[in-house]
């Protein structure tokens, strides 16, 4: 059974270290699975792609998944698609889960394949739609990012599922808010909804209807202009039910 609406979780988080293992999926990963309210064994597609599809990454979330009890997948771009109909196996989820990297990178890659309309189709079709710092700001307007090396910059041309611009470890390096702040400010990005780390924003369509964390003391923020200031909006997020 797909999501009741069109649904995206966009976190700064989703894993952490298990005391055996590489890799094990925290909260926010088993929060966009209970999101697509699945009827079976929940079906994970793990999209690689801003990390160039490297097959150690692979393993350890395939490794994770099926320690959760899902079926996990890997959808690999590189060296070439390794299915043969990508939107029919995409619209097969109940979850694709989109890990960090290089947003920049990973735009350029998924438009040379045609997923943005792909991804555009299984969202429409209740595919959650979920992902963590890269795997975040692609489902919007933009944001921030190193894509482009250390000093940060904006990305003003991402998927727009989201009419908003999103701001990832908002709280954990320390040059993205002020960045956020001046480029909305100055109109480059629109109005951003910002996560600390261990922070989920879910939308039903493209609106922003749940706050979530699987941690303590963090928040989600909301920062548009406003006149010739910007305001910074901070939002309490609900603490999910924890898996360790």
């Amino acid at each position: 059974m797909p999501a009741e609406h069109p649904t995206i979780l966009a976190t700064s988080g989703g894993y952490f270290i298990p005391a055996r293992g590489d890799l094990a999926l925290n909260d926010l990963a088993h929060h966009a699975v209970e999101l697509a309210r699945p009827t079976g064994q929940p079906r994970l597609c793990h999209l690689g792609t801003a990390n160039g599809d490297q097959r150690f990454r692979n393993a350890m979330f395939g490794e994770a998944a099926g320690a959760a009890g899902y079926a996990a997948t890997n959808l690999n771009l590189f060296p070439m698609p390794n299915v043969d109909d990508v939107e029919e196996h995409l619209l097969e989820q109940d979850v694709v889960w989109v890990n960090g990297g290089s947003v920049v990178n990973l735009l350029a890659v998924w438009r040379a394949h045609g997923l943005e309309p792909v991804l555009r189709r299984a969202w429409e079709a209740g595919v959650v739609l979920a992902g963590v710092s890269a795997g975040s700001i692609c489902w919007y307007q933009g944001g921030v990012t190193d894509s482009f090396g250390p000093d940060l910059a904006p990305v003003t041309d991402a998927l727009g599922l989201l009419p908003f611009a999103n701001g990832v470890h908002y709280d954990s390096e320390p040059g993205r808010r002020p960045l956020i702040h001046r480029l909305v400010g100055d109109g480059t990005l629109p109005t951003a909804h910002c996560t600390d780390d261990g922070v989920g924003l879910v939308y039903q369509g493209q609106q922003l209807v749940d706050v979530v964390s699987e941690t303590d003391d963090v928040h989600a923020w909301v920062v548009r202009r406003e006149g010739d200031g910007v305001v910074e909006e901070r939002l309490e997020p609900r603490r999910l039910p924890s898996v360790r």
